[in-house]
Order: structure tokens, then C-alpha cells, then sequence
């Protein structure tokens, strides 16, 4: 494994914290904040035809009032079927339909719920931050070996090291900043 072998092991790493963040923003932005946001409906299936697909392909969702959900279904023979599956997830609050428009009004959250939403934030934060380090881990894992094998001297063990820790460091903090922003919106009612 040469100098530059040793590029592709920073590099893999870096990509991979990349993806873990991408991964965290998106499961983030499932969570319920009291305010509506479309991904919200992201994990719902509708039967459709015999067949269960994701929501957002048999409907629009929109977001008209900063605590309404809109769901409009294309086809008006899978309103039924909507409306059906929207009733079984807990909004606080059913669904109404006025011809096939369902509408979902978000009551606001409790400070009992905030502050439990706030601690799924941080309990997420933290796994996150556990993936990070566990792919500096293997990063780092990979650098002794071509150290062992005489690929690289000591001097440069130690700068690759050094790369390692930074990225990571910079990776944790940009997850840090995002559970900071997530519960900075959870708190502000």
C-alpha cells in the first residue's frame, strides 16, 4: 500500500462520514417538530392496485400552513386508501378529508414531548457520532498495517493519523451542529 494507497484510505473514510451526516439529516427530518414538514409522510405505504408503494407516488404532499400536511392523491380511487393509511400513524390529531383532499392538522407539542424529542435528537446524535469513530477506527486500522508492512515510515503514520483524527474531529462537530440546530427548532414554539 503506497503514499498514495494511503489517500484512499482518507479519502474512503471522508466519503463515508459523508454519507453517515447525509443519512443522519434525513432521519432527522422524519422526526415530528410540532411543525409540518412533508417528510414526515417519507415512511408511509398505501396499498395501490394490489401493490404497496410509497405515498409521495400516489399523491402530492404539501405543506399549505405551517402546521397542516395536504395530501392530494392523483388517482381519486386511492383516496380511500390514503386516508386509511394516514389514520393509523399518530399526528395527534386525525385526518380530514373533504373530497380527495386529506388535510393533517399537527396540534403544537407539548414541553413534555419537546423535551422528549429532544433527547431522541441527542440519543441519534450520539450514534452517529459512534459511526464516525468507528470509521476512523478502521481508517486508522488500515494505516498500521502498511506501517507494519514497511509501506510507510513512522513520520508518515503519524501525519496520516493526524488527517484521520482531524476529519473525524470536523465530522463529530458538524453532527454537533446539527443536534444544536434540531433542538434549538424543537424548543422554539
Amino acid at each position: 500500500m503506497a503514499g498514495s494507497s494511503i489517500e484512499d484510505v482518507i479519502s474512503e473514510a471522508e466519503m463515508e462520514m459523508m454519507e453517515k451526516t447525509e443519512k443522519f439529516k434525513r432521519e432527522l427530518t422524519s422526526l415530528r417538530t410540532g411543525r409540518a414538514n412533508p417528510q414526515l409522510l417519507d415512511n408511509v405505504y398505501v396499498e395501490y392496485y394490489g401493490t404497496r408503494v410509497p405515498l409521495k407516488q400516489v399523491a402530492a404532499v404539501s405543506i399549505p400552513e405551517p402546521r397542516t400536511i395536504e395530501v392530494r392523491p392523483w388517482d381519486a380511487g386511492a383516496a380511500d386508501a390514503v386516508e386509511a393509511e394516514l389514520r393509523k400513524m399518530d399526528f395527534g390529531s386525525s385526518p380530514s378529508r373533504n373530497g380527495n383532499v386529506i388535510r393533517i392538522n399537527l396540534p403544537p407539542m407539548t414541553e413534555d414531548q419537546r423535551k422528549k424529542m429532544v433527547k431522541v435528537v441527542h440519543s441519534m446524535g450520539e450514534d452517529s457520532r459512534v459511526q464516525m469513530r468507528n470509521v476512523r477506527r478502521e481508517a486508522l486500522e488500515k494505516i498500521k498495517k502498511s506501517q507494519k508492512a514497511g509501506e510507510i515510515s513512522e513520520d508518515d503514520l503519524t501525519r496520516h493519523e493526524e488527517a484521520v483524527q482531524k476529519l473525524t474531529d470536523s465530522f463529530v462537530g458538524g453532527i454537533d451542529g446539527i443536534v444544536a440546530a434540531k433542538e434549538k427548532e424543537l424548543l422554539t414554539i
